[in-house]
């Protein structure tokens, strides 16, 4: 589990609280991706995070395994489409029970709708 989700279920173990992590970034100086790709590149896979580059001491790049930068997109556009509904539903949208939901998505199995 990544430091993210660890952060998030904390969250939801103890919902009303603020919850403070402390993590550890992986900065690297960009010479390093020349002469260590392969140990970086293992580095981001393993690690499921992203590793700072710098150049001449000041940050430069951002550096991320595939699966961890579709991770990201995936959950970048679930916070949006969550922002989405709970502006809807803060103007006035019609909300859903779960029992309504339960019930639709049942009749939509069973051939009812």
């Amino acid at each position: 589990m990544d430091s993210y989700s660890k952060i998030c279920q904390k969250a939801r173990d103890n919902p009303g609280f603020f919850v403070r992590e402390v993590i550890t970034l992986l900065i690297k100086p960009s010479t390093a991706l020349r002469n260590e790709y392969n140990s970086i590149s293992k580095l981001c896979k393993e690690k499921r995070e992203p590793v700072f580059l710098t150049k001449n001491g000041s940050g430069d790049l951002v550096l991320m395994s595939i699966e961890a930068y579709q991770y990201r997109e995936e959950m970048l556009d679930l916070r949006e489409k969550l922002l989405s509904a709970e502006a809807n539903r803060l103007s006035g949208a019609k909300t859903y029970t779960i029992a309504e939901v339960s019930e639709r998505l049942q009749g939509l199995i069973d051939g009812n709708l």
